[in-house]
């Protein structure tokens, strides 16, 4: 009973990480902030969501399958968040939108 009270109570506080984020990603015009917040937002619904699931499904098979796809997204996730704004970078996209103030 608590288990499926906490766990649904995980997945709408990953609801309003996402919200959140989206809003921000309108908010923000450059493309450095905006993949900075699209990648923090990404990672924190991620945890919470793979949290609820693991309190939902309890200790099981599933729960170890869960934390293992926890590990690798927390690996890949700034790596491949890295490589989109290197790109970016080396592609000469500046980081001040050209009708910004200095």
């Amino acid at each position: 009973m608590i288990s499926t009270y906490l766990s649904n109570v995980l997945l709408i506080l990953s609801w309003i990480f996402i919200f959140f984020g989206i809003l921000g990603i309108y908010k923000f015009k450059n493309i450095y902030a905006r993949l900075l917040t699209s990648s923090n937002i990404d990672t924190v619904a991620f945890i919470t969501i793979i949290f609820a699931l693991i309190i939902r499904s309890g200790l099981s098979e599933l729960s170890i399958r869960l934390v293992i796809i926890l590990i690798f997204m927390l690996l890949t996730g700034p790596v491949s968040n890295h490589i989109i704004a290197r790109s970016a970078y080396l592609n000469g996209i500046p980081s001040k939108e050209d009708d910004e103030e200095i």
